[in-house]
């Protein structure tokens, strides 16, 4: 019936997009609550960020395995409005962004992006690999309290100082997460590798009594529509820290657009009006979930990557992955509330791993010398600096390199020539 009904979906591909969608459900739920906790929002809105984008970005954005949700780099923008204005003067800054984001899409800025060299964007892949990693520390090892509120490099530093006090039931849960979706993987690419490695972690924790923190009881009251006034302040209060917020996520979410089609092995560049179409729908998206204070949505790696894995191939699994959320704040908190945290962790540090470009790192000593250097940059840059910046500072090697070849070493060759005593060719 289902192959009758849409001759090239099939009953595989459903079932791709269930298990995709289920996967990237279970690692947004705790993050988004962590990550609106941050911004000084109510934590239920970093889930409903999800609920309310991923229905239009699924039906008007252009990458259908992509999944969006609160993004770290979005915090300072909103922190700061939540700090100077309150959740509706935040709920003001989201909302310009987003019509921004409309205006970038309607100026065909996105298609810009498409430009970013290919070494740039694994270098930036195996960046946001390696925050994934070490983002899960804290929670792999058991550590009390929480560390998401500090540095990167702070986290790790914190993480090394307290190895020896690591609870090794946690740990060794996370582990049994990636070696059996490692294992699992290698099999078959077909099959749902962390869904296997999350009911193989369940099991042995519940076989060996390793007792870890679990998500908890998960917050379902729906948010309000938040009221705000438009003062002509706003102009130098508000639409700066918009096109700031705007910005880095157009950048964001177009580079992480194009790293899961590296990561479906499509290595062709994105047609230029597939980037500035992107941009509209996740504009429109954050419109709408402007109006109830939830941050800005961006596109997810660990999310999209995981949906990826788990066979995830049309716009079903982003929709499968918005309703999977929102019985996880119905139906199902009951059965979710006992999952332990580092199940979900090891999900996140095995996609991580997976995406450090592992090939890149083999050719690296030979590779060009300005390929080698972007990547190697922006790898940094993007693990302990700032995304958007790790981007810029891949692509200055090319435009060194440009100008170098266009115009420095022309006008050397052109001195060199008009010198009295020159031999001639």
């Amino acid at each position: 019936m289902l192959k009758a009904r849409f001759p090239k979906y099939s009953w595989n591909a459903l079932t791709g997009d269930l298990f995709g969608g289920f996967i990237a459900s279970l690692i947004a739920f705790p993050y988004g609550l962590a990550m609106a906790s941050l911004m000084g929002l109510p934590p239920i809105l970093g889930v409903f960020t999800s609920i309310l984008t991923a229905p239009i970005t699924a039906l008007l954005g252009r990458n259908p395995v992509m999944i969006g949700g609160v993004s770290s780099v979005t915090v300072p923008f909103i922190l700061v409005a939540v700090h100077d204005q309150g959740i509706g003067g935040a709920a003001k800054v989201s909302m310009v962004a987003a019509v921004l984001m409309l205006v970038f899409s309607t100026l065909r800025l996105g298609r810009y992006v498409a430009l970013v060299p290919h070494p740039v964007m694994a270098g930036f892949s195996c960046g946001i690999g390696g925050m994934m990693v070490i983002s899960q520390l804290h929670t792999i090892f058991g550590y009390k309290g929480s560390s998401i509120d500090a540095s990167l490099f702070g986290q790790l530093e914190d993480c090394i100082a307290n190895i020896t006090h690591l609870s090794w039931s946690t740990t060794l849960t996370a582990l049994v997460v990636m070696v059996s979706a490692s294992v699992v993987g290698r099999i078959s690419h077909k099959l749902p590798a962390p869904l296997i490695g999350i009911g193989a972690a369940v099991l042995a924790a519940t076989v060996f009594h390793w007792n870890s923190k679990e998500v908890g009881m998960l917050p379902s009251t729906i948010p309000p529509f938040i009221g705000f006034a438009w003062r002509p302040s706003d102009v130098y209060t508000v639409l700066p820290a918009a096109f700031g917020l705007a910005f880095v996520t157009s950048v964001n979410l177009l580079v992480t657009s194009r790293v899961v089609e590296h990561f479906r092995g499509r290595h062709k560049a994105m047609k230029k009006a597939d980037a500035d179409r992107e941009l509209g729908a996740y504009g429109i998206a954050n419109l709408a979930a402007g109006m109830f204070a939830a941050p800005m949505s961006v596109g997810i790696p660990a999310r999209s990557l995981a949906n990826v894995q788990c066979g995830g191939t049309s716009r079903l699994s982003n929709l499968f992955h918005a309703g999977f959320l929102i019985l996880f704040v119905t139906e199902a908190g009951g059965f979710i509330k006992h999952l332990p945290l580092a199940a979900l962790a090891g999900v996140t540090a095995w996609m991580g791993v997976r995406l450090m470009e592992w090939s890149m790192w083999r050719r690296l000593l030979i590779m060009r010398r300005t390929d080698a250097a972007a990547f190697l940059t922006t790898s940094v840059a993007a693990l302990f600096l700032n995304a958007v910046f790790a981007v810029g500072l891949g692509i200055s090697f090319y435009v060194f390199s440009y100008l170098y070849h266009n115009y420095f070493s022309t006008r050397r060759l052109l001195v060199t020539e008009n010198t009295p005593g020159t031999p001639l060719a």
